[in-house]
């Protein structure tokens, strides 16, 4: 046999995939069994192994028909499988690529239900703490149902015939099908946005479970979590309860209910102001007959009775005081005609010809006193001078040289030591009535060493 008689292995492949897709009893194939290996990617594709007790089947289910699954596949579910057998050519291993699955024994929405109620619970999103009190006088209501049926009829209804001073909005809500649950969270969202209500309910009439599954969405959930607004939910009848019951923050089982969960009784609210009425009449009766009784033992009090004698203490303090103001007026008055008298007397001392002759004999001992101090303040200065002259010429080099002493230069440098001169070095000797050049023809140190 040639070699070009030999298949590759891709080749091969492709003839039993294409035997596997002719068969049609490997077409929408109907599967049951346990779901291992399961594995949820990030492109939201699901790839699981199909089991029974004594074989194996590699499965497939893609994006477009996983995000229909109302459930989320896990380990060791039993489900039912339709499907299609084929062939995946790059490991030539056969597979099951599922179309749609649903659990074995309970419906998938059933499932569903109890998946995301777990979830939300362990999130918190069920905590009674986080709910909110709904307000007992609502001013404004705001009702998120269909403009259509029963449900706004009775809210509407049973709300103006309870406390006919609240306004109700009305949103016109979606309640059933695919963009059901979108649109509940956009009126949920829109009502928080113009915070015109006190109050929400989102609701609709009873129905099977597949009808009320928008209130069984997770973004529903969500929404009625993050409102800011009190939410009354009143989904479904007495024995409905979905998600968006566990999460609201008062739970009604009909609209009715609900609409009467948002607002008082005006019979109960009449009856609460006629008791608050008989209890206020009771209390100002009261108070004012205890003030009465005040206001008698306060008049017929000592202080009120006689109020003379309340004030006769500081009439007689005030005539005290009055007495010690003139006694002291007098003395204050007597001392101060004294002082004008010897002022008198020593303004007639100080004629003018005495103040004369009184300022002549100041200004002489003024003037005598200041030529003292002058003579001595020249004479110390003077003194001072003479031996600073005296110090300058001790120091002055000049004075020292006509002694004899002269000071020689080399090169405009003071020669203070034989080791700064060399033979035949110029030096300029500086005298006291002038300079000679000479050059060195020797030197020697005291010590007897010459150079």
């Amino acid at each position: 046999m040639t070699t070009s008689s030999y298949l590759t292995v891709k080749a091969l492949t492709k003839y039993i995939k294409r035997k596997f897709d002719a068969d049609p009893h490997l077409r929408d194939v109907y599967v049951k069994g346990e779901l291992s290996n399961v594995k949820i990617h990030t492109s939201g594709h699901i790839y699981f192994t199909l089991k029974d007790d004594e074989t194996r089947i590699s499965a497939t289910m893609f994006r477009t028909q996983a995000n229909k699954l109302k459930f989320k596949p896990e380990e060791g579910m039993q489900v039912f499988i339709r499907g299609d057998v084929s062939v995946y050519e790059s490991s030539g291993n056969y597979q099951l690529y599922a179309q749609s699955m649903e659990p074995d024994g309970i419906g998938g929405l059933f499932v569903a239900f109890n998946q995301l109620k777990e979830k939300l619970q362990r999130e918190g999103l069920f905590n009674p703490n986080f709910k909110q009190p709904i307000p007992k006088f609502p001013k404004t209501v705001g009702v998120l149902t269909a403009t259509t049926g029963a449900a706004i009829r009775d809210i509407c209804t049973t709300i103006s015939r309870r406390y006919p001073l609240c306004e109700i909005i009305v949103y016109p809500t979606l309640v059933q099908g695919v963009q059901a649950a979108p649109n509940i969270v956009k009126n949920i969202q829109l009502a928080n946005v113009q915070n015109m209500c006190d109050v929400l309910i989102v609701g609709r009439g009873g129905g099977s479970i597949e009808d009320l599954w928008a209130f069984n969405e997770e973004i529903v959930a969500r929404a009625i979590f993050e409102s800011r607004i009190p939410i009354i939910s009143a989904v479904g009848h007495e024995t409905d309860t979905t998600i968006a019951d566990y999460v609201a923050d008062l739970r009604a089982p009909t609209p009715t209910a609900a609409a009467e969960l948002s607002v008082p009784d005006q019979k109960e609210l009449y009856q609460q102001i006629l008791r608050s009425k008989s209890y206020l009449h009771q209390v100002m009766t009261s108070t004012l007959a205890l003030e009465r009784n005040r206001l008698k033992k306060l008049q017929n009090s000592y202080p009120l009775a006689t109020p003379d004698r309340l004030y006769r203490p500081f009439t007689e303090k005030m005539i005290n005081l009055d007495m010690q103001l003139n006694r002291s007026a007098q003395v204050f008055l007597m001392k101060k005609r004294h002082d004008l008298q010897k002022l008198d007397g020593t303004i007639k001392m100080f004629s003018p010809k005495n103040a004369i002759q009184y300022y002549g004999k100041l200004l002489d001992q003024t003037t005598n006193m200041l030529t003292k101090s002058a003579f001595k303040l020249l004479t110390t200065k003077k003194e001072s001078y003479f031996s600073t002259i005296r110090t300058l010429e001790a120091l002055n080099p000049l004075t020292i040289m006509d002694r004899g002493f002269s000071v020689t230069f080399k090169d405009q440098e003071v020669i203070k030591s034989v080791s700064q001169l060399s033979i035949d070095d110029e030096i300029t000797v500086q005298f006291q009535d002038g300079e000679a050049k000479a050059k060195i023809v020797n030197t020697q140190i005291n010590q007897g060493g010459s150079k």
